[in-house]
């Protein structure tokens, strides 16, 4: 969207457009705007004028040829999916997902009669297995959260076309900085714009980004009638914090890779999960898709809950924080938060253990960091 002109001069920051509704001078241009015959805007939750500034960025960002913003992450999945999703259908989704994804995808759609196959999208086998029954969409997190396995989307993306299968990937914890899924083969790429994008903590956001126009207009209808619709100022922020996006990932995820071997020599820290570390499960991949950064997220492991309320008291500077991606470094328990509603046994298959913090590594001196970590450790 062109920069907003106010006479003979041009605003610096992008306008703000509280407005709910937009006024139209006579009913035949009210049917031009409808007919997408003519620019303009009539309702908010149909589209606002940040809506549309934001959505061009991110298309710009992942290199699509659409995107449309919602309220959230999870209206973000929402939008992506019910525009083709019928009663009998079928989705096969990695067994590597946010929890409220799980819930989505195993209770909600359930409730309308879609049904869900779980399966271990690291093994592309079990996948092209899993597709030959005829399914709507393959749904796989880029790194998942919490522990960052990374799954390969151009082979993903291959048995997908061959089964004219949606692949649909939550790019959150790579942003498009680190990959751009469209580029691999996905049909679609949905991102929490509350996290990393947004990257301040102050809104609460979600996108979905594709290619083809036919899937802009059902996504659109979907959100507007579901009431999936972006707030301006929450818009307005979002752009902002697009622009220094790249510069913060890119010191963010330096600092979790010092931090992650720093956290490998504690001796009160088992374990340390981060897709830069040699000992990753998936860290010739991760290279292989993402270069040489890794992200600014990680995990490490303590001894129990009691020794993460220990360290949660002795280091308040690392402030708790059940979301992730603002400049400052926050921790996560993934176990009483973004997998709280799993069961015991799916924690243990998932290796989320009592002990396990997830870090969301933050901009601050990387030195800092250390010493406030160390305070709780």
């Amino acid at each position: 969207m062109p920069p907003t002109r106010l006479g003979a001069t041009t605003p610096l920051v992008p306008p703000l457009f509280q407005s709910s509704v937009y006024t139209v001078p006579d009913l035949d241009v009210l049917d031009r705007i409808y007919n997408a015959e003519e620019t303009g805007y009539i309702y908010a939750r149909d589209s606002h004028p940040n809506a549309s500034r934001l959505a061009d960025a991110l298309t710009q960002l992942h290199a699509g040829k659409w995107s449309q913003v919602c309220g959230s992450g999870m209206a973000a999945i929402s939008a992506c999916l019910l525009p083709f999703l019928r009663s009998g259908d079928r989705i096969v989704a990695s067994n590597r997902l946010y929890g409220r994804t799980n819930q989505l995808f195993r209770q909600e759609f359930h409730r309308f009669g879609v049904t869900t196959t779980v399966v271990d999208c690291n093994d592309v086998d079990q996948v092209r297995m899993a597709l030959e029954s005829p399914a709507r969409a393959l749904f796989v997190e880029t790194m998942s959260n919490p522990l960052c396995r990374v799954v390969d989307l151009p082979a993903l993306a291959e048995h997908c076309r061959k089964r004219n299968v949606h692949l649909i990937v939550d790019n959150t914890f790579a942003t498009p900085v680190l990959c751009q899924p469209l580029e691999l083969g996905a049909t679609m790429v949905m991102e929490s714009l509350t996290k990393m994008m947004g990257g301040h903590g102050d809104v609460t956001l979600g996108s979905v980004t594709g290619n083809d126009p036919d899937q802009l207009l059902a996504v659109a209808q979907v959100s507007s009638m579901w009431g999936f619709a972006a707030n301006p100022f929450d818009c307005w922020l979002a752009e902002r914090g697009l622009s220094t996006l790249a510069i913060r990932m890119q010191a963010a995820s330096a600092n979790a890779a010092a931090l992650a071997d720093w956290l490998a020599a504690q001796p009160g820290v088992s374990r340390v999960i981060y897709p830069g570390r040699a000992d990753h499960l998936d860290h010739e991949l991760a290279k292989r898709l993402f270069g040489d950064s890794f992200g600014n997220m990680l995990c490490f492991e303590l001894e129990n809950r009691d020794a993460v309320n220990r360290f949660m008291r002795q280091a308040p500077n690392i402030a708790f924080s059940p979301s992730l991606g603002s400049t400052h470094t926050t921790c996560s328990h993934p176990a009483t938060t973004s997998h709280r509603y799993e069961s015991p046994a799916e924690k243990r298959r998932q290796t989320i253990t009592d002990g396990l913090i997830r870090l969301s590594v933050g901009i601050e001196d990387i030195d800092w960091i250390k010493a406030e970590m160390a305070k709780g450790i």
